[in-house]
């Protein structure tokens, strides 16, 4: 997708902004997460203090250098490296809301070009793989926040996580874990995952300390839970159900290094923010 600042609706003072639930089948599911568009990067403390009002899981934040687009992510608390809910949301909103002839687009981030397209009513985004590995130790208070002790954990540096593998569906839907212990793993946040039944895992995923007690859906976990499940489930391709309040559904595929992650998205509010000299 070509764009430039002149394509783009964006403004010095009130930037467009839209909240959009992805990885979401219906209204109410999946995960809302706030896009907003500017004509250039504002301070990082300000765009913070947007995250931070937004108050959802993560605020995306998009700019067009020159013919190139870029996309940075903000929790309630502070950037991060990758966000796929977020993303899903953005693309949505390029492809689908401002509209125009494209199919596919790609964003500049932290983590490498970031390249997606609609796939019917669905979009599919190109990720990186994130490696994991199995820690020699576990830290102290993990498996006590966690109140149950799972098969196997397993660790992601790149994207800071601690991942705990249930035998049993039921184990990760009924788990019950003490927030302000997990908070304390900060910077790490902890998914859980299982077979599942409907599908073929369910997860979930807890980010204290971010200020993400649990999160509705989460694209990211699924770069390192996708390539640990299909090579365990002998496919080459899997669909998570992350087992949130909310509830969402997240088509995972493993390419190489890559990891293709598709879903839907709604939206949910259009509007402008009023930025005030600070």
């Amino acid at each position: 997708m070509r764009v430039s600042r002149d394509t783009l609706p964006v403004s010095d003072r009130n930037p467009r902004i839209y909240v959009v639930d992805a990885f979401a089948s219906a209204p109410f599911t999946g995960n809302p997460a706030a896009v907003c568009l500017l004509s250039s990067w504002l301070p990082d403390s300000l765009l913070q203090k947007i995250a931070s009002q937004n108050n959802l899981s993560e605020t995306a934040f998009v700019v067009s250098e020159g013919q190139r687009l870029r996309i940075r992510w903000f929790t309630p608390c502070e950037l991060v490296p990758l966000c796929g809910h977020a993303t899903l949301a953005t693309a949505f909103v390029l492809l689908n809301v401002i509209g125009g002839p494209e199919q596919e687009l790609e964003l500049d981030s932290a983590s490498g070009p970031l390249k997606m397209w609609i796939a019917g009513d669905r979009i599919t985004m190109d990720f990186p793989m994130i490696p994991y590995v199995e820690p020699a130790s576990i830290p102290d208070g993990l498996i006590d926040a966690l109140g149950l002790e799972p098969a196997r954990i397993l660790r992601t540096d790149a994207d800071p996580n601690y991942y705990a593998i249930y035998e049993r569906e039921a184990d990760v839907v009924h788990l019950r874990p003490d927030i302000a212990r997990l908070a304390a793993l900060h910077p790490f946040a902890v998914g859980v995952s299982a077979p599942a039944w409907s599908t073929d895992i369910v997860a979930r995923y807890f980010a204290p300390g971010y200020g993400i007690p649990e999160d509705p859906a989460t694209g990211s976990m699924y770069c390192a839970l996708a390539p640990y499940w299909t090579e365990r489930l002998g496919k080459e391709s899997i669909v998570a159900h992350q087992a949130s309040r909310r509830g969402a559904r997240i088509h995972c595929e493993v390419r190489g290094d890559r990891v293709l992650l598709t879903g839907e998205a709604r939206l949910y509010l259009e509007g402008s923010i009023d930025i005030a000299a600070d």
